[in-house]
């Protein structure tokens, strides 16, 4: 019968745990190339997508700190505090997440995916009153 060390098995179950919570735990890095914002008027009616500006932004999804960051002159935080599950249909791929963003406002992001767009990628910000879109790539 071969006898384990405590040390050594401590060690060895310190590196698979470490190796396990790497596998679930991941950051995801993209940049944007453009934004457009959508908001309600004063009858609750949506208006029109603002003309696309030209942004160089990175926006950070790292779901360890079930976070997601954009890095725009004024930084935009936003804690996950649920994971949706995610939607496919024959044109789209979603994977939204409910978030509060700093000042405690309830907003859903969703990263969709445009299957028939050449997989073009969106970031969608909802506050409800208001949506903010940015064009995204992988970085």
């Amino acid at each position: 019968m071969i006898k384990k060390s405590p040390i050594k098995l401590s060690f060895l179950l310190f590196f698979l745990s470490f190796g396990m919570q790497q596998l679930y735990s991941q950051s995801y890095k993209f940049t944007t190339s453009g934004v457009s914002v959508l908001e309600k008027n004063d009858r609750g009616k949506w208006g029109e997508w603002s003309n696309l500006e030209l942004v160089n932004l990175v926006v950070n999804l790292d779901t360890n700190k079930n976070r997601i960051v954009v890095y725009s002159r004024i930084i935009q935080v936003y804690d996950i505090v649920t994971y949706a599950p995610a939607e496919e249909n024959d044109s789209d791929i979603v994977y939204s997440f409910m978030c509060k963003n700093i000042d405690g406002e309830n907003c859903t992001l969703s990263i969709i995916t445009r299957k028939n767009q050449g997989n073009r990628k969106q970031l969608y910000i909802n506050f409800g009153d208001r949506i903010i879109l940015y064009n995204i790539f992988n970085a």
